[in-house]
């Protein structure tokens, strides 16, 4: 169409990432909200919709947008398939309604409208041509009928205003000289990739109260303790031969002794490399048989993917062309200064072979998702090419749809943010450090509020091998629960590296946030039937994540005001309001605390005087709350509230 003919505009479209660069991200069976400015000179009655398509449709879906205000359109629709979606924004002049609207007018004035009437046909007939159904095409016959005629004028002026006409217009418009905006993406994800519970511990540790390298059965043996526990994803370190060239000792000693089972993470030996098994722990059948009982279980394995390599991997001897070299000719080991990694070797994005490495990576990914793994961790994505992960990720999930990738990026903001638009479906935050109430509460509605919201899910990890957070170190049981409860309520995705997390095991090295005997380095002797009562709070608060829809997302939360720095209380619910929560938690874990809370009237829509029944989900206590202000005490023992909202 002759763009001279196009009198609106559209600008100004909500939810974008990078202006429509990336896709937003959903999840099956989630709203999609639309807003945009659309404007035109004059008058005229605007009409505007979303034409959206979903990935195995043939046929594209309507969905009209309703004026908000000061020329602000917005409208929504719901995505029911997993996949890539797309849609864009049409708007035109909607004469047959402008028309409508001037006739009324008219009437209501008592102006003549002879002309109108005559002018009024030629819609008429214009819609007859849209609108098949023989009633309403009895009913249009009729109006073209009576509307030229002076004896029946008055019954042609009410038609002519009559609800039922304009409800005809509007559904059957015409489009005529419709302006359209740019194609945008919807990247829609199975409903786990918003809500998941991580449980992560090494499996050559998984021997029952014994100092050895176990094995793929062995980790069979802990799926109903992870299960009991209520987590539905269970992720290994890399599970691959380690090599044996510069392998590190234990604490990351430089020199290995005899015995020493180096780090996971340094990929590649004399036993294979990305597409092979760690020996000791079994063989691939092994670990496919591993997959089929934890979903017995309701547990999905997530396989750590870390495209690095040991100096023996096969890669170097075979495709030496994808990695970088000294000049002196020995390779360039993996550092981040002042950390070095002698065991590791980075391959090279920038290599004349780029092309092939990348297909290669790709054959990796591929391989495992073949034999059954849905989720992968991703190791230190932040060091690779970030346009090798849209290729990455995209080619994987066209073949096969169901797979979720968490970015382990503990880097700069934009950097991790980039990572997420480049197409990971979660991502790890810096909640791990987060520990002042202002902290919080900032760093949550950053994540909740701003436009990350439509790309970047967070995942909540209070520790990892690789952080023992100084909060952590030495921390009480009461500190262990609070930041449990924190993650559990604030993100939907969260996770904890155990059994160091409930066992509390933070011995640290001096002056780091390092552990001491970290399993990064060696093998260590669990009891894997201990239970205490961290084990027992995790349980129950993941129940209650299973069982409360409003603690399966993230991004409806609003935080109370609280007398008392040291409390910190939020309210969170689902998308149509049937499960309403109330999270108020002791940050300090040595005294007790006291404050008064304010409930949310405006969000709750209630008043003062509204009796608001109040009941703790941990306890099963019920109060009854009447005013805006209500006063909380809660002693480290037990320090939170989750509460059930009815009123």
């Amino acid at each position: 169409m002759k763009k001279e003919k196009r009198r609106l505009i559209i600008e100004n479209i909500s939810p974008l990432v990078n202006n429509g660069e990336f896709p937003i991200k959903r999840v099956v069976e989630e709203q999609v909200h639309i807003e945009a400015d659309i404007l035109a000179d004059g008058h005229d009655v605007l009409q505007a919709e979303i034409v959206h398509t979903s990935p195995k449709a043939k046929e594209k879906q309507y969905y009209r947008l309703h004026l908000k205000d000061n020329d602000r359109f917005a409208g929504h629709f719901q995505v029911n398939q997993q996949g890539y979606h797309t849609y864009f924004l049409q708007a035109w002049i909607d004469h047959p309604l402008t028309w409508h609207k001037g006739i009324t007018a008219k009437i209501d004035n008592q102006i003549n409208v002879k002309s109108e009437l005559l002018e009024g046909v030629d819609h008429l007939k214009a819609l007859k041509k849209l609108n098949k159904d023989k009633n309403d095409t009895a009913f249009l016959n009729h109006l073209i009928e009576i509307f030229p005629k002076e004896s029946h004028y008055d019954e042609a002026c009410n038609e002519a205003k009559s609800q039922c006409l304009y409800d005809l217009f509007y559904h059957f418009p015409t489009r005529k000289n419709a302006t359209k905006s740019d194609k945008f993406e919807i990247d829609v994800d199975r409903k786990k990739a918003r809500f998941s519970t991580w449980y992560e511990f090494f499996p050559r540790s998984a021997a029952q109260n014994e100092e050895r390298h176990a094995s793929f059965k062995d980790c069979e043996e802990r799926l109903a303790r992870v299960a009991e526990m209520g987590f539905d994803t269970l992720y290994f370190p890399p599970i691959h031969p380690i090599g044996e060239v510069n392998r590190k000792g234990k604490n990351n000693t430089t020199q290995a002794e005899k015995g020493d089972t180096g780090v996971p993470w340094a990929i590649g030996s004399k036993h294979g490399g990305h597409k092979s098994i760690h020996p000791e722990l079994g063989s691939e059948e092994d670990f496919i048989h591993l997959i089929h009982q934890a979903e017995q279980h309701g547990i999905e394995i997530a396989m750590d993917i870390a495209f690095q390599a040991a100096p023996d991997h096969p890669y170097l001897k075979n495709n030496p062309e994808w990695f970088k070299f000294r000049p002196d000719g020995s390779i360039q080991y993996a550092e981040n200064p002042p950390k070095k990694y002698q065991d590791i070797v980075n391959f090279n994005f920038e290599c004349d072979a780029a092309v092939e490495l990348w297909n290669e990576l790709l054959s990796v990914g591929k391989y495992w998702a073949k034999r059954g793994v849905k989720v992968f961790r991703v190791d230190n994505p932040h060091t690779k090419s970030f346009r090798f992960w849209n290729f990455f990720i995209r080619s994987i999930k066209e073949e096969y749809p169901d797979t979720i990738f968490l970015s382990e990026a503990f880097s700069r903001p934009k950097i991790m943010q980039q990572l997420a638009k480049q197409g990971f479906n979660q991502g790890y935050t810096y909640f791990t450090w987060r520990t002042h109430k202002h902290e919080i509460i900032e760093y949550v509605n950053e994540l909740t509020k701003s436009n990350m919201r439509e790309y970047f899910r967070p995942n909540f990890w209070p520790n990892t091998p690789d952080i023992n957070p100084y909060h952590l170190q030495g921390a009480n049981e009461a500190m262990h629960i609070i930041r449990y409860t924190l993650a559990a309520t604030l993100s939907s995705n969260i996770g904890i590296y155990g059994p160091v997390f409930e066992f509390m095991a933070s011995d640290a090295m001096p002056g780091k946030e390092e552990y001491l005997d970290s399993e990064k380095y060696q093998i260590r002797k669990w009891d894997w039937t201990h239970k205490n009562k961290v084990t027992h709070l995790i349980s129950k608060i993941n129940q209650l994540r299973k069982n409360h829809p409003a603690l399966q997302q993230t991004n409806n939360i609003q935080f109370c005001p609280i007398e008392n720095e040291h409390l910190i209380g939020f309210y969170k619910w689902n998308d149509d309001r049937t499960d309403q929560i109330l999270v108020v938690i002791n940050l300090d874990h040595h005294y007790s605390q006291q404050g008064t809370l304010r409930l949310p009237f405006e969000e709750l829509n209630i008043h003062q005087g509204t009796a608001v029944q109040m009941k703790d989900l941990i306890t099963e206590a019920e109060y009854q709350w009447q005013n805006e202000w209500n006063y909380v005490e809660l002693h480290p023992s037990l320090g939170f509230h989750i509460f059930k909202m009815k009123y």
